[in-house]
């Protein structure tokens, strides 16, 4: 099944990659490439397989034909919770967080040390977790609401917490889907400072509708459009192309 590829420079490397669904190909023959620092974000019609791309990236779905390398590791035959430890982390378009815990929890309960049944049995509240607990939720506009129970968070602020569980473990590819929808002007200009500010020494891959975010985060824009690649740049690049404005954003 697998396409023979040769190592590449590129922290993620897609070749070829398919998957069918019934004969309906989601994603179809794709070749897409994520430079470290780099925050790459995918757009196009609903439909275009992007969330599928998140998908396969992380071992939810399965490919049917193709390769996705991360750090030259093929990652189409590893599971979910292997990809995870590879260094690649994925938020979902809601939040999932745990709601009946405060901030300064969610975000423990997250640090690696807490993962595996021996850590978590052995998991200490030492120095080093207080620290990094208290550096993620700096980072994350949530300093001030440690205490807080995450149920009471507005909507944007339970983005972030989810987005800071995620950073507490330190990926060096970081998937985010839509992480902005429901959030006001004002958090979203946060949440562009903020990705902006993670990219240095990690990766992230954003799939995203609002076009003013994109154009505030992107580095590299890629279109997609019934599973393949209609258009692939700068953003300035993609919203001048013909085909994107005639299939995606003229609408």
């Amino acid at each position: 099944m697998k396409t023979v590829t040769s190592n590449t420079d590129f922290l993620l490397a897609i070749e070829n990659l398919t998957v069918s669904f019934d004969g309906f190909k989601a994603v179809n023959d794709l070749n897409l490439y994520v430079d470290e620092n780099e925050i790459h974000v995918i757009i196009g019609p609903n439909g275009a397989g992007k969330t599928t791309v998140l998908d396969l990236i992380c071992g939810r779905t399965r490919a049917t034909d193709g390769s996705i390398k991360f750090h030259n590791r093929e990652l189409t035959e590893m599971r979910e919770h292997e990809i995870v430890r590879e260094g690649v982390g994925r938020k979902f378009q809601n939040p999932s967080i745990y709601e009946d815990l405060s901030v300064f929890e969610n975000l423990e309960i997250s640090f690696p040390r807490g993962r595996s049944v021996f850590g978590a049995l052995a998991f200490k509240r030492d120095a080093e977790v207080i620290d990094r607990v208290h550096e993620i939720a700096d980072m994350v506009f949530l300093k001030e609401l440690l205490d807080t129970q995450a149920a009471f968070l507005s909507h944007g602020q339970k983005q972030w917490l989810e987005i800071g569980m995620l950073l507490i473990q330190d990926p060096e590819l970081l998937m985010l889907d839509e992480p902005v929808a429901g959030m006001s002007v004002s958090e979203r200009k946060q949440t562009a400072k903020l990705l902006n500010e993670i990219t240095k020494g990690r990766s992230v891959m954003v799939v995203e509708h609002d076009m003013k975010f994109v154009e505030d985060i992107a580095h590299r824009v890629t279109v997609l459009h019934q599973g393949k690649i209609l258009s692939e740049g700068s953003m300035a690049k993609v919203q001048a192309d013909p085909k994107v404005i005639d299939v995606y954003l003229g609408h």
